[in-house]
């Protein structure tokens, strides 16, 4: 079907494993606008799994979805982060003065942008339908190495100010979808905080619960944008 004659939106969705795919599955109930896929974690599968995907032409956005830390007294365990970008946080290197992003060496940009309108119709959605759920929006930073300590996650308080969360493939799939001129959204589960790590502590079933209420506020959110969908995803994001 081609997208670009029926104006209805089909979003390409990227997770990390199967338990996250799956509650993904479960708040879509069925939806054939939204094709799933689950191909590992890290930030290399994820890039390469939607790039192939989006190589088809089949799709109008292109979404990295799972479970992640949160900052405290930002992103509290249970609540839900939609990105407002994806920054590659630990993409750089080590200088005498200090690390230093890619961007700041000249190797391009080390954040992308998410489609900030869709993700504000997608918050408003979920504070409806979900009260009790906390949703925030902010940057989420794509790490190659899940932080283990609270001297790691003060060092990225410090490098990104309002980072909101932390996992492990939005950056990818943002490039994927740059690359191919295509919007991106990230949306998180937040099951622990970013700090020292502490497995007794995470909270993946209730992490998965918010993810599966994210998406069914998803299919929500395309609904009420009605028949133009793709229109609405294309126009917006142009502006």
């Amino acid at each position: 079907m081609n997208t670009k004659q029926t104006g209805q939106a089909r979003i390409l969705v990227i997770a990390a494993v199967e338990a996250e795919r799956q509650a993904i599955l479960r708040g879509l109930a069925g939806d054939p606008r939204f094709d799933v896929k689950a191909p590992g974690a890290g930030v290399g599968m994820a890039a390469a799994a939607a790039g192939a995907a989006l190589a088809s032409g089949a799709y109008t956005l292109a979404v990295s979805a799972g479970i992640g830390g949160g900052f405290p007294g930002l992103a509290p365990v249970g609540s839900l982060v939609i990105a407002s970008e994806a920054i590659a946080a630990d993409l750089g290197a080590e200088t005498p003065e200090g690390f230093q992003t890619a961007q700041e060496l000249g190797f391009g940009s080390n954040r992308l942008p998410a489609h900030v309108q869709l993700a504000a119709e997608l918050q408003a959605v979920l504070a409806q339908r979900y009260p009790a759920r906390t949703v925030l929006t902010g940057p989420v930073l794509t790490v190659s190495t899940a932080t283990g300590t609270a001297a790691t996650a003060e060092d990225w308080r410090l490098r990104h100010p309002g980072a909101a969360a932390e996992a492990m493939e939005g950056f990818g799939v943002a490039c994927a979808a740059s690359l191919f001129g295509l919007p991106f959204l990230e949306v998180r589960g937040i099951s622990n905080a970013v700090g020292p790590r502490d497995r007794a502590a995470w909270r993946i079933g209730e992490a998965l619960q918010a993810l599966e209420e994210a998406f069914s506020a998803f299919r929500v959110t395309l609904d009420r944008l009605g028949p133009d969908s793709l229109t609405y995803i294309q126009e917006v994001e142009q502006e």
